[in-house]
């Protein structure tokens, strides 16, 4: 038997490299089946020379992208065309951090800003930035590549994002061989087209990189309103000195995240967002 980590799935066929870079196609063993479980990109397995035969404990589990076992992703937002979104970034943050998995902020095509609105989302994104890497890059230009490269070096990486921020286009300038398929942003619908049809981990940095799906969902499911504020680094900073334990920072009185967003000490969009998102989760109907 060998040991190895798939690192990509088409048409229930997966290709698994060995701890020699050896690949191998194989299927799963029918017990799989009927287990109800799914073997996916990034499981670390067991299997021989004809099929994968155990799946070892997943760190964790990602299910948009569909991958498990990442060490960081890189959330990849444009600053223009389709235009940034704190609202989507926070969101994916929440997310990413529900997984325990490192965020790294990706912001592309600033090459598309004018001088002003550059410097205002910089100034925002300083908030993020204490909390969080924050890379800027043109891949055009090849602006900053080389940061995204030495970020990535050595981890499994997930580079996820919104539909048309330029996901593939990055790696393409990162790695000009890679040659991944990429599309114009639809004008009417002010979004990109899907180029990437499924999950595969590429070799990359002396590590690995998966270039995904773009997201079409992201709901917060297994979150709840108790827990999304553990989700927030920048409240959990705070949230010792709110007068009540187990605060959710959004009507208590004495709350300190409330009171430093109306001391203008959080990004005011980011704590409007985490408003939202608690609306969002409270007003849902659990699921049984």
């Amino acid at each position: 038997m060998k040991k190895g980590r798939i690192i990509k799935l088409t048409g229930g066929i997966y290709t698994v490299c060995d701890e020699f870079g050896g690949r191998k196609q194989l299927k799963p063993l029918g017990i799989f089946r009927y287990k109800n479980f799914k073997p996916k990109v990034g499981d670390i397995v067991e299997f021989d020379d004809n099929s994968i035969l155990k799946v070892y404990p997943r760190e964790n589990d990602l299910v948009r992208p569909a991958i498990a076992n990442v060490d960081q992703a890189l959330l990849v937002t444009s600053a223009k065309e389709p235009d940034f979104s704190f609202t989507l970034l926070d969101r994916f943050l929440v997310l990413i951090h529900q997984q325990a998995i490192d965020p790294v902020i990706i912001v592309t095509k600033i090459d598309l800003l004018d001088e002003n609105k550059l410097d205002e989302l910089n100034r925002k994104l300083a908030y993020y930035e204490r909390f969080y890497p924050v890379i800027r890059v043109s891949n055009k230009k090849l602006f900053n590549i080389d940061a995204v490269t030495q970020i990535a070096k050595g981890k499994v990486n997930v580079l996820a994002g919104q539909t048309g921020a330029g996901k593939s286009s990055l790696l393409n300038a990162i790695d000009p061989n890679l040659e991944l398929a990429t599309d114009e942003i639809s004008v009417a619908l002010g979004r990109g087209k899907h180029t990437t049809r499924h999950v595969e981990l590429i070799e990359f940095a002396s590590g690995w990189i998966a270039d995904t799906p773009g997201f079409s969902k992201l709901e917060f499911v297994d979150i709840d309103i108790y827990t999304l504020k553990d989700l927030y680094p920048d409240f959990r900073e705070l949230s010792s000195n709110c007068r009540f334990n187990g605060c959710t920072h959004t009507h208590e009185p004495g709350c300190a995240v409330t009171e430093a967003y109306q001391g203008k000490l959080i990004l005011p969009e980011r704590y409007e967002n985490y408003q939202k998102f608690y609306q969002e989760i409270k007003q849902t109907k659990p699921k049984y």
